[in-house]
């Protein structure tokens, strides 16, 4: 199972830090997947102008082709001006609108404040499901007070992260196995 773990913003450092933890949760409880870590602040990612993604070149051509590729994709953003950022958007923009089909997506949201709890449900969500993922119903919200010094300190949110893996790897092995038995089916 290949899973692209997508920490998506190119500054800041909570969403890093929380992303962090995920990548390091499905490599020691699915030490059988392949990970990929793509961190947005580490590319050099063109904006989207029309092209499929595999005309670009460089890290905007490694970046989408990695998102493509995967099984399953662990997205954390953080919210800036109640809003999800460019640099995410732009991911999305550069991909077809189907490229999340047969793909488990899971979301981690990092946020200064309670009050953009929902950003990921009005923003987010519908934007994935346009492109036609499977998404896991639950994410994982963190508020800046569950920071401190580049360390969550909040055991319920490291409890959630847990979770948010462990549902993201069951999902993607249940869709694989219906869409195995389903192809079965109609070989005949």
């Amino acid at each position: 199972m290949k899973i692209a773990v997508l920490s998506g913003s190119n500054v800041g450092t909570k969403t890093r830090t929380a992303m962090d933890y995920t990548m390091k949760a499905v490599m020691e409880n699915y030490p059988n997947s392949e990970v990929t870590w793509i961190d947005l602040a580490e590319y050099d990612v063109q904006f989207s102008d029309g092209r499929d993604y595999w005309e670009y070149k460089g890290d905007t051509r490694y970046v989408a082709q990695t998102v493509m590729e995967a099984d399953a994709l662990i997205i954390g953003t953080p919210i800036f001006q109640a809003s999800i950022p460019a640099t995410l958007k732009n991911i999305f923009d550069l991909l077809p609108v189907n490229a999340f089909r047969d793909k488990v997506v899971s979301i981690l949201v990092t946020a200064g404040s309670p009050k953009h709890y929902l950003i990921a449900e009005q923003q987010l969500k519908p934007i994935l499901f346009y492109m036609k993922a499977q998404v896991v119903q639950t994410y994982v919200f963190i508020e800046e007070k569950d920071f401190y010094r580049k360390e969550i300190t909040n055991d319920d949110v490291v409890s959630r992260i847990d979770r948010l893996v462990e549902d993201t790897v069951v999902l993607t092995k249940t869709y694989t196995k219906i869409r195995e038995e389903k192809e079965a089916e109609y070989s005949f």
